[in-house]
């Protein structure tokens, strides 16, 4: 229930960034790149042009400027407002966008696992290309090897800040949707006898390789930026929604063909994100069918539930396309979806995996499935390993938190931060709850307890493999 309810708060932000993509994809067929000059109705005396040869030269000397594409995004995209107390109106082309968006999510994934599963052959395998063009042509831009060189060679004394491995932690976390549930749902539709056991390998190897050579992609980017401008590559390079609304779009719009590498950009991002989207929406849904498996697995009666969720979600959206919806939007993000929650319910779920479920029946579960013995290394992560870095990383993210600023200056007000810690609790909460009424209600010892408590899962592993083989 827990990682169901992270997975719900990330339904709620993860479309809008997607909404975002949508409209930069829009403007990018543009003529004139409009976050590449400062001849626009939105734009202030501070504004510089670092397409303009003049101004990217004696930047460095200007006191209190922005550039043209902070301003794109800050004052088009956003109107930002000055804080979450000033909500404003609705950004109506973000609304159409996020609808859009919602559309074709609602097409590709109302039919079930099935029908999404042959939309993925083409939303997983497109942005490859795309990040093969923007690969090379990042690596051809002159400057770039100075951003793989920024990008190859870490800062010993950035290193030796938590801070930066917590930031890893959390993406390498939801890369992988761990502590979220949505590779458990999705294994579910598995047959019994598949190799999960090859195919978690091949999931990690792939993934951590893209993400490696991506890296290339990104940074030889940021290095022809801080060649242009004359800077270091750490006075260009952003992170979070930065690097994908500012940085880059900054860097295409000064390069021959802007629009060519806009598009191709943002093709691959909205097609990523539209994947994970899938994975997002499908592990709600099948964890409500499960729920209700009479009532929802009942004909028209999942796209009916499908569309009711959506539409639930884009309603709740509006508040984060407003003028202060970059506010609430983080503070989501910042609380709800990463952070202690999603820590908190890896060290139990590794623990339930590890100790209640335990070590020696999953490993006799995959012996079973697959005729291979896991190695005795997942034994160790199972056991010991993977429950003390879980726990170890909740604890420094604790010790080490610091509260939510926007842009590193605008701090929130006290309601905020307790709306954000209400966001977190309201997961992690669930945990130690369901564990006292198991015991609360059930009968016996402890141990007892957790036995029947296990027992269930046993008897549904032996259920499939009597239907499978009966198949």
């Amino acid at each position: 229930m827990a990682e169901l309810l992270i997975l719900i708060y990330d339904s709620i932000i993860y479309l809008v960034i997607l909404a975002w993509t949508l409209f930069y994809l829009v403007f990018s067929f543009s003529s004139q790149l409009p976050w590449a000059s400062c001849d626009n109705s939105w734009n202030t005396d501070q504004c510089v042009d670092f397409t303009s040869p003049n101004q990217t030269a004696n930047w460095t000397t200007i006191i209190n400027t922005t550039s043209a594409a902070v301003e794109f995004w800050e004052l088009r995209v956003l109107a930002i407002s000055g804080g979450i107390d000033e909500v404003g109106s609705v950004r109506w082309e973000l609304m159409l966008c996020l609808l859009a968006c919602w559309a074709v999510c609602y097409f590709c994934i109302w039919k079930g696992i099935r029908y999404s599963g042959k939309v993925v052959y083409f939303t997983a395998t497109f942005p490859y290309l795309m990040l093969l063009v923007l690969l090379v042509r990042g690596l051809t831009l002159p400057g770039a090897w100075e951003g793989v060189q920024y990008y190859l060679y870490p800062d010993p004394i950035r290193l030796a800040d938590p801070q930066v491995w917590m930031e890893a932690g959390t993406q390498v976390f939801f890369s992988y949707c761990v502590g979220r549930g949505s590779q458990t749902v999705l294994g579910s539709f598995n047959k019994y006898n598949n190799n999960c056991y090859k195919d978690s390998f091949w999931l990690c190897l792939l993934n951590g390789c893209t993400s490696f050579v991506a890296g290339f992609a990104v940074f030889s980017v940021l290095g022809f930026m801080a060649h242009n401008q004359g800077v270091s590559v750490a006075m260009v390079a952003e992170s979070g929604p930065g690097l994908a609304f500012i940085a880059f779009p900054q860097a295409a719009a000064m390069m021959p063909l802007p629009q060519l590498w806009t598009v191709c950009f943002f093709v691959m991002l909205l097609l990523l994100g539209i994947d994970t989207q899938f994975v997002i929406m499908e592990g709600v849904i099948t964890s409500f069918t499960d729920l209700f498996p009479v009532t929802l697995r009942r004909p028209r009666y999942r796209e009916a539930f499908v569309l009711f969720f959506c539409l639930c979600c884009f309603l709740l959206q509006l508040s984060l396309i407003t003028e202060g919806g970059i506010f609430v939007f983080q503070l989501i993000d910042y609380y709800g979806c990463s952070g202690a929650c999603v820590l908190f319910v890896a060290v139990f779920e590794s623990l339930a995996v590890g100790w209640i479920f335990g070590a020696d029946q999953m490993e006799n579960a995959i012996k079973d499935m697959t005729s291979q013995k896991p190695c005795i290394l997942f034994r160790l992560c199972w056991r010991y390993l993977t429950p003390l870095v879980s726990l170890g990383s909740f604890i420094l993210h604790m010790v080490d938190y610091k509260p939510l600023k926007f842009n590193h200056w605008y701090v929130y007000p006290d309601w905020a931060y307790e709306l954000g810690w209400t966001m977190a609790l309201s997961s992690i909460l669930l945990v130690p709850l369901w564990g006292i009424g198991r015991i609360c209600l059930g009968t016996g010892s402890l141990k007892q307890v957790s036995t029947t408590s296990v027992r269930p899962l046993i008897n549904v592993l032996n259920h499939i493999k009597i239907v499978t083989e009966g198949k």
